[in-house]
């Protein structure tokens, strides 16, 4: 959610009730070369990851509905432009419903929550954060009826053990994260999560690129009014260097070249892979914000970062782990 982020799905299979039979049939095939994946998954992990040092820097002067608004008008405005220059169709309501539906809950609210919340909590923690999308997707299983595994069981507990690490007091002192800020970001994260699911199986433009184009209008359409709403132009900002090349890197890379990356990559890697990002970016925000951003962890943050991202990963590896299983019993009879 990553910032567009970033930002962060793991094992998307099977959320949605389908067989992977299911899935194949209805998702047009998509080949790529070995150094093609690399270069999109390197994007995915460095891009992502810089996103979230980008956005705190960004919502120093700017606000953050209003930064959003104008990163994903401008981005998606010039890719539209591009697109329908190069032939691609006019896209159909239902194409543009769909849209509408993934840039809502992908950049309005997944987005939208990361940005605002950058005002209350540093850029390495609100990677973290963000990096829950997996443990809301094994919510998402039991909302279907589907029972996880035990081992996504642990990480899921294991997770939210970090979580609360982070959101409560301890001996008297104060939380490691303003809770407000990690409420909202658990909500952005959830949000991403629905329509990271929901883009699988929605009808959009046969183009990505004019599909990804329409999201970003969408969402940048609806910040812009929430940005009206809560009257954050009433007295014009006045915005620094440093925010004003934030912007434009997050236009550029974050939404353009990133968002992108991404959903090309749902279409061409399996979902267990992509979602590895969720415990990468993490580490990418951490060292970027301690190391350009002037951010310090306490102890008890990077305790509850570790617990963290261990259950995430175990929640990411578990399915994989499972199939390898059931395999290997099954070439033992």
């Amino acid at each position: 959610m990553t910032s567009t982020n970033a930002p962060i799905p793991t094992a998307l299979d099977g959320l949605d009730g389908r067989t992977d039979a299911t899935v194949r049939a209805s998702t047009p095939p998509a080949l790529a070369t070995r150094w093609q994946l690399v270069a999109g998954f390197l994007v995915i992990y460095l891009v992502w990851g810089s996103t979230y040092l980008a956005i705190r820097w960004g919502v120093a002067t700017i606000p953050p509905f209003g930064m959003g608004a104008a990163r994903f008008l401008l981005a998606g405005a010039s890719l539209f432009v591009w697109c329908r220059v190069r032939g691609a169709e006019k896209p159909t309501k239902a194409q543009w419903k769909a849209s509408a539906i993934i840039g809502a809950m992908l950049l309005f609210v997944g987005n939208g929550a990361v940005s605002w919340a950058s005002q209350r909590v540093s850029s390495g923690l609100t990677s973290v954060l963000v990096a829950t999308v997996p443990l809301w997707l094994v919510l998402c299983e039991l909302w279907q009826g589907i029972r996880p595994d035990v081992v996504k069981v642990v990480g899921v507990l294991i997770g939210l053990g970090g979580v609360a690490m982070l959101v409560m007091p301890t001996g008297g002192a104060t939380a490691t994260v303003d809770p407000l800020g990690a409420v909202v970001l658990a909500i952005g994260s959830l949000s991403w999560t629905i329509g990271s699911l929901y883009s699988r199986s929605a009808r959009q433009a046969p183009s990505p690129a004019l599909a990804i184009a329409m999201q970003m209008l969408v969402g940048g359409s609806l910040l812009l009014l929430l940005s009206l709403a809560v009257g954050e132009w009433s007295t014009m900002p006045h915005v620094s260097l440093r925010s004003a090349a934030s912007l434009l890197y997050l236009i550029v890379f974050g939404s353009l070249i990133g968002f992108s990356t991404y959903m090309w990559l749902l279409r061409v890697a399996s979902p267990a892979a992509v979602g590895t990002y969720a415990y990468v970016n993490p580490a990418v925000a951490v060292l970027l914000g301690v190391v350009l951003g002037g951010e310090r962890l306490p102890a008890q943050a990077v305790a509850a970062m570790s617990v963290i991202i261990g259950g995430v990963a175990m929640v990411s590896l578990a399915g994989g782990r499972a199939q390898r299983l059931i395999m290997a019993l099954r070439r033992s009879r």
